[in-house]
């Protein structure tokens, strides 16, 4: 971004999708705009990534710069990204319809769908009419008691007959009130909407007309779920599918090294030091990256929207915010309980499995670009379900995962929910004799006595070491995050931390760092031990292991006050815990 002057501050527009704003209001954008030349290379493309992952911007951006209204002002919006250093030949070329169905509104009948979706659709068509009004040799009126088809018909027909510039269609969020009814349990208004005769796929097919006539110069898609692209088919089956092309995993998210490159910018403009910057960074990809959209084996991507969440408290008041999941985000786990409900336990089967192992077998075979409803709600479909909600991730050929701390404790929380789990009125004292007197020991007891002692114990036949470890996280979480930020499965040299506990640097515990290894022994694994648990003692190699962690933690922390911890869980006997003083 161009600053107005040297000494100004950027600033974090969180959830402005609107691309002028950000550059009149001197905002951070990280450019993304060299995937243009890219993009224009495919007919019809339609791109699918979660929620709040920037495609509302992307939308935006792309019609700023085909928009042959905006010419004037080329300069201003891009001369500070890639674009703007080497536009191609049809930057500002092209009339823009830009629709958002997302503004569509439900009604309790098709009748008022359609009505709502004609509104929409027939504004923006005659915001198309008036802005490139210059353009038109004769008038063109957009009747409003006429369908958004014939509308659009008869704007195509114009632009065909008298050769005007063509027409560049952005459709965003093309199945988000389709969705609505999914979750919302209207599956015969889903049926109606979807139907060969339906307003919707007649839409469709002029669009695709229009491309055959070369009226429409593209068309871009964007939206969550394939599901609807899907029953729109037979009227829409031009579509070129690039969620999961490769070329194209980090068009939205970020990237490692851009989000390097808007730290340096932050860090810079807000003075920040070296040691908080690293525990931000340490946060960040914590909470934060994760996701792999294309190949697991690539580069993860951060989520832009809650880099933005976290950015915005952060430079308003110099601290790292006390909650770092953005609420929206639990929104969409009526999602969970919408897909798994045709399948009595299935809900309850699937949290488990996730909450218990962070992963869930899938059939890459079923990974497709496009898949109909019936599909949606197989039991085999499930994982790929949350794949495009963004709720897991590719872990590797065989295996989706949650893909960062957030999810985590999102799952965590539903666990909780679906087992009647208190996790609010009985921790209180636990937690406040920590702040006072921080001893791991004391406070793991109390989560064993108050927390474990809740669990079912059907639950118990599947816990291990990974369960523990993050249903202690998200309880500590609850109470502790004004003092500490959390890791888990942190990477050093000599393999993944368990957890570990890290004062924030403008809190009381600043400088403080514990690092926890988690081991868990079934009640049949530790019966052949024949010992008992106050007679178990701490064992070599996890001493190592713990003490490898630290060295690690040193290198990137020097320093850190560090203390070490092997915690042992024996089934839902019990468990010791034990401090691994250094030597």
């Amino acid at each position: 971004m161009s600053r107005k002057g040297k000494t100004m501050k950027k600033r974090i527009l969180y959830g402005v999708a609107d691309y002028e704003e950000i550059v009149s209001e001197n905002g951070y954008f990280v450019d993304k705009t060299h995937y243009i030349p890219i993009l224009e290379a495919v007919r019809n493309p339609v791109f699918l990534r979660p929620r709040r992952f920037g495609k509302s911007l992307w939308c935006r951006i792309l019609e700023c710069y085909y928009s042959a209204h905006l010419k004037d002002r080329f300069e201003e919006l891009f001369g500070h990204t890639w674009i703007g250093r080497n536009p191609t030949p049809l930057k500002n070329a092209y009339m823009v319809l830009s629709l958002d169905f997302s503004i569509v509104e439900l009604g309790k009948d098709i009748q008022n769908i359609k009505k709502s979706f004609d509104h929409v659709c027939n504004g923006k068509l005659n915001g198309v009419v008036r802005r490139y009004s210059a353009c038109f040799q004769h008038p063109v009126v957009i009747d409003f008691d006429r369908s958004a088809s014939s509308n659009l018909d008869t704007l195509l027909q114009t632009i065909s007959q008298d050769n005007l510039p063509r027409l560049y269609v952005i459709i965003d969020e093309y199945d988000n009130f389709a969705n609505q009814l999914i979750t919302g349990r209207k599956d015969d208004l889903y049926r109606q909407l979807t139907a060969d005769d339906g307003f919707l796929k007649t839409f469709f097919k002029t669009l695709k007309e229009g491309r055959k006539t070369g009226a429409i110069s593209n068309i871009f898609i964007t939206g969550v779920l394939p599901v609807t692209m899907d029953e729109l088919a037979s009227g829409f089956n031009i579509a070129s599918y690039i969620t999961l092309e490769k070329g194209f995993e980090s068009m939205l998210g970020f990237t490692q090294n851009e989000l390097d490159a808007l730290l340096d910018d932050i860090c810079r403009d807000y003075d920040i030091g070296l040691l908080e910057r690293r525990q931000i960074e340490a946060i960040l990809l914590n909470h934060y990256n994760g996701y792999h959209f294309v190949s697991h084996s690539g580069e993860a991507v951060y989520n832009p929207t809650l880099l933005s969440y976290f950015f915005d408290y952060f430079c308003r008041y110099k601290e790292i915010p006390k909650f770092l999941t953005d609420m929206n985000l639990r929104t969409d786990l009526s999602w969970v309980q919408r897909i798994t409900s045709a399948y009595p336990g299935s809900t309850e089967e699937f949290v488990d499995r996730l909450v218990s192992d962070n992963t869930i077998r899938y059939d890459t075979n079923r990974m497709a670009a496009q898949f109909d409803m019936r599909q949606f709600f197989e039991k085999e479909f499930f994982p790929i379900s949350f794949f495009y909600l963004g709720m897991l991730t590719l872990h590797d050929d065989f295996y989706l995962k949650l893909p960062n701390l957030n999810m985590r404790q999102i799952f965590v929380e539903y666990f909780n929910e679906l087992h009647h789990i208190d996790v609010s009125t009985r921790y209180a004292e636990i937690m406040q004799s920590f702040v006072l007197d921080p001893d791991i020991s004391a406070l793991f007891a109390g989560y064993w006595r108050e927390y474990v002692s809740q669990l079912p114990e059907a639950i118990f036949q599947q816990v291990n070491e990974n369960f523990y470890r993050t249903t202690f996280y998200e309880l500590c979480s609850r109470y502790l995050s004004r003092w500490f930020a959390f890791s888990v499965e942190n990477s050093y040299p000599l393999g993944k931390s368990d957890l570990e506990l890290i004062g924030k640097f403008h809190e009381k515990f600043a400088g403080m760092h514990w690092v926890m290894e988690f081991k868990y022994f079934s009640n049949a694994e530790f019966s052949k031990m024949k010992t008992q648990i106050d007679a178990f003692v701490l064992r070599d190699e996890d001493t190592a292991q713990i003490t490898g962690y630290a060295q690690g933690i040193r290198q990137r922390y020097p320093e850190s006050q560090i203390k070490r911890f092997v915690i042992y869980c024996f089934g839902n006997m019990g468990y010791r815990v034990f401090e691994v003083f250094a030597e």
